[in-house]
């Protein structure tokens, strides 16, 4: 692996491809290029299997694009594991920044010559005899396996809310200083809208932070890093069929790269205006739901069965922490509000009958009810790592074996 310090040759990936307007046969067809689509390449690359990856813009580009400055992995380092490649930095129990993701998974692509074709936006997929067809703005293409590895970060969600002030997603969002002065709402309390309030307060902003679902999580705990005993109890591991329900919109846990802990507790203490879920605006005034105490102990209630998990471990004894009070702050008209309200799924142009009453694709372990369509990258796809880097190798792994045994099964029949 090259290191992550930036030194590294001119990238053929970031050029546009162009084609021509004619039907070009292939295998395979993987629709994305950050980490889901490039370890799905590397399976297809090590069975021999013509495929190309399709990427809109360049690889790994959400990394670096719908990041802001000081993001980093909510994982250590060492945890950045796909087929065949590992990170081999300095800083193994460190976090990797956007940008040294994006060209770690770049240099993951060159590692193989993934066959990437950036510039590339993939506008309709439907069924045609014997395959998918794909029109593309570089052409059209034919398939008989194509995988959507867009993942989860496709799409900006934002509530049906109209704020009286300018306003931005976090996918937007760079640093303090690229906001307009005044004081700023960020509305949502998982991992981006905390560290992003966290930022800006310590940047002296005044800020006001709508707090909804989420989950708190100590990010140490008896000297090991979470995700040490997350790994260490199976937790990543864990399949979607051992859940009471589906997993659906789930919150994530928050957490922030470090070894402190980061809640809204944290936050008050640091000069954060805490509120409850927005509900609206009383002319340019944000106006709360009175529910911040529920949402702040039901995050910590989370908190407290993770401890309870590692001490069962252990064998050792363990008791809930004490409620902790959370002062609710007092409105005030922001001048602009940060949307930390997260992302949904883009897959608007898939015509296929594989959609359920939701509008979400039916799969299981990433395979549809259509022949030869595959999902990869998204959260839960089967464990709670699949759309992590340590864990959607994995399941590339499984659709590039049930690809070669559709393949198997086809030539049988020929």
């Amino acid at each position: 692996m090259v290191a992550t310090d930036g030194s590294r040759a001119r990238d053929p990936y970031r050029r546009t491809h162009t084609d021509t307007r004619e039907t070009i046969m292939i295998d395979t067809v993987i629709v994305g290029a950050g980490q889901a689509g490039l370890a799905m390449s590397h399976c297809l690359t090590a069975q021999g299997r013509d495929h190309v990856v399709l990427e809109r813009a360049a690889v790994a580009d959400s990394w670096r694009s719908r990041r802001w400055d000081s993001f980093t992995l909510l994982s250590p380092n060492r945890l950045a594991r796909l087929p065949d490649w590992r990170y081999s930095g300095p800083d193994p129990g460190g976090f990797m920044t956007g940008e040294e993701v994006a060209r770690y998974l770049e240099d993951y692509a060159h590692s193989f010559s993934a066959p990437v074709r950036v510039g590339v936006d993939v506008r309709r997929l439907y069924r045609v005899a014997g395959g998918w067809r794909l029109e593309t703005s570089a052409g059209r293409l034919r398939a008989g396996n194509v995988v959507v590895a867009t993942g989860e970060m496709t799409r900006p969600r934002i509530p049906d809310v109209v704020a009286p002030v300018p306003s931005l997603h976090t996918a937007d969002y760079r640093n303090p200083a690229a906001l307009p002065a005044g004081p700023v709402l960020v509305v949502g309390a998982g991992p981006s809208g905390q560290q992003i309030a966290l930022e800006l307060v310590r940047a002296g902003r005044e800020v006001h932070l709508a707090v909804g679902r989420h989950k708190a999580m100590p990010r140490r705990y008896r000297g090991r890093d979470a995700y040490d005993w997350m790994e260490r109890l199976g937790m990543l591991d864990r399949t979607v069929d051992t859940l009471p329900h589906p997993p659906g919109r789930t919150p994530h846990a928050v957490l922030t790269g470090g070894t402190r802990d980061l809640d809204v507790p944290r936050l008050v203490a640091e000069g954060v205006q805490a509120h409850g879920r927005l509900l609206g605006f009383d002319g340019a005034v944000p106006v709360f739901a009175d529910d911040l105490a529920e949402s702040v102990a039901a995050a910590d209630r989370n908190a407290d069965r993770f401890r309870a998990a590692v001490d069962a471990h252990l064998g050792l004894p363990t008791a809930p922490a004490a409620p902790r009070a959370v002062p609710a702050g007092t409105p005030a008209a922001p001048a602009v509000t940060v949307w930390a309200t997260g992302f949904s799924r883009d897959h608007d142009w898939i015509e296929a009958p594989v959609f359920d009453t939701d509008g979400r694709v039916v799969h299981h372990r990433g395979v549809t009810p259509a022949a030869g369509l595959y999902l990869l990258g998204l959260r839960w796809q089967w464990r709670r790592s699949s759309s992590f880097l340590d864990g959607v190798g994995r399941d590339a792994e499984h659709l590039a074996e049930v690809i070669e045994a559709r393949s198997s099964a086809s030539l049988l029949a020929a």
